[in-house]
């Protein structure tokens, strides 16, 4: 395993105002943010402006996401080879056009058409808003993932009740018009991004084609629950793997897995991020069904665990730095883990009593994403650092889809009497605890093979997390 950071040596280009670099990444990458939760919100709307039935309108978010982890990964691999401000130019400039298209849709064919326009610009702002704090920021490099990770967490808090205050007052029409405003950040990314090199590879276009229809093919069986896509995955993920290895310039090179301490670390944030995505699918249904909570309300009980990812990240990113991104790995699934014990309990008590409980475990949002990323910053060499972190992201969006698809079979089917917790309130959130117990005991698998299976040459068998 290499030194941390010592992939990461460059000749780092001049920034001319930091600053005002961090801030335009974390403005676009909010709007970006919000863009997905907001639109959550507007599904039923949506559904009645067309007539269409659940199934069909699904397809607002089920493309869009399927388009957005394809995106993720190509982007990342571009990044590469191609300028930052090149990338960043194009993707803004689509996503806008997606969204004035969606503001203006006449029927429902054009509204999907806006959100697959949408997705393949704003799937480069994630790629980019983690590969430029590795690149431009490589001193600071916690410090910065930890407020590009709160600034996440924050617009995922903040999105459903922005969503629901302008579907409510205005309609969901101009939710594509607010998404457009993203465009206002081009000129200040522009003039703060270095001017760099392209340089000019071939690509493996018949890689980066299988492992998009897998991607694609997988999240429509997990989204959808359509089972006949499993035999053509798992041809598709063999041919993934024969490509690999006889593919001169693979798109996703194979020895990138052959490195213990990166699957091991994409394993354990793939884990994190599948429970922390599913806390994030799982209480609105909660609050509406347990406590019959308006949209707005729900979006207000939510707000003060948003609040305090957002507060906590950049405090999270300078321990990365100043400790370690192991410990305060470590560290951060074990307050996850506690998060949701007490989540699990405080279900069916008083909605505030609940509100507050849910800053323990999403405060742990922005510092499981941060110290994941700077983990996976240490192992990757320069040249992998697109792809290596492109594949990060990937997987976060697979496993959002994977957490929802799964926690909304098991509230479909699963009425128990009795919670798990003992602590637990015995009422018709005994559900909803038992989801959180489980997500509970899948952190502390988590924490476990992390805590064993993952070795850095600067840390003795004796040292404690």
């Amino acid at each position: 395993m290499k030194m941390k950071g010592e992939g990461n040596k460059m000749n780092n280009p001049q920034i001319k105002n930091p600053k005002a670099l961090l801030f335009s990444l974390c403005f676009v990458l909010m709007f970006s943010v919000m863009n997905g939760t907001m639109f959550n919100i507007a599904i039923p709307d949506i559904a009645e402006a067309f007539s269409l039935l659940p199934s069909e309108v699904s397809w607002v978010m089920t493309g869009y996401i399927m388009i957005y982890a394809v995106g993720a990964l190509v982007y990342g691999k571009l990044t590469d080879t191609i300028a930052l401000k090149t990338l960043i130019t194009f993707g803004l400039i689509v996503f806008s056009l997606g969204s004035l298209i969606g503001f203006i849709a006449p029927n429902y064919g054009f509204v999907l058409m806006a959100r697959v326009i949408q997705a393949i610009g704003g799937s480069m702002i994630p790629a980019i808003a983690f590969i430029a704090p590795i690149r431009y920021f490589p001193n600071e490099r916690g410090k910065i993932l930890g407020i590009i990770s709160s600034v996440m967490a924050f617009a995922s808090g903040i999105g459903p009740i922005l969503g629901g205050v302008i579907g409510g007052f205005l309609s969901w029409q101009y939710l594509f018009l607010t998404s457009a405003f993203i465009i206002i950040t081009l000129p200040f990314l522009r003039a703060n991004l270095p001017d760099e090199k392209t340089k000019y590879v071939k690509l493996d276009y018949i890689g980066g084609s299988l492992v998009a229809s897998l991607i694609v093919l997988s999240l429509m069986g997990i989204t959808l629950g359509q089972s006949w896509t499993l035999f053509i995955v798992m041809i598709l993920a063999i041919l993934v793997v024969f490509r690999m290895k006889k593919a001169k310039d693979p798109f996703i090179p194979p020895h990138l897995f052959k490195n213990s301490n990166y699957v091991v670390t994409l394993l354990v944030s793939f884990i994190s991020v599948a429970c922390l995505f599913g806390l994030m699918f799982s209480v609105p249904i909660m609050l509406r069904d347990v406590y019959e909570l308006s949209t707005l309300q729900i979006g207000l009980a939510m707000f003060p665990g948003a609040m305090s990812a957002a507060l906590i990240g950049r405090k999270g990113g300078q321990l990365v730095d100043q400790k370690g991104s192991r410990m305060i790995f470590l560290v951060s699934l074990l307050l996850l883990l506690t998060g949701f014990l007490v989540v699990s309990t405080t279900v069916g008590t008083h909605p505030v009593i609940f509100s507050l409980s849910l800053v323990f475990p999403m405060m742990c949002f922005p510092l499981v994403q941060s110290s994941g990323a700077d983990l996976l910053a240490g192992i990757l060499s320069q040249k992998e650092t697109g792809v290596g972190m492109g594949v990060f992201n990937l997987l976060n969006f697979v496993s959002g889809a994977l957490s929802g698809a799964l926690v909304g079979k098991v509230l479909d089917i699963y009425r128990p009497d009795y919670p798990l917790n003992p602590l637990g309130v015995i009422d018709s959130g005994a559900v909803y605890s038992n989801v959180f117990i489980v997500f509970m005991v899948l952190i502390l698998v988590g924490f476990i093979v992390f805590k064993f299976f993952h070795h850095s040459p600067l840390q003795t068998k004796t040292e404690s997390p």
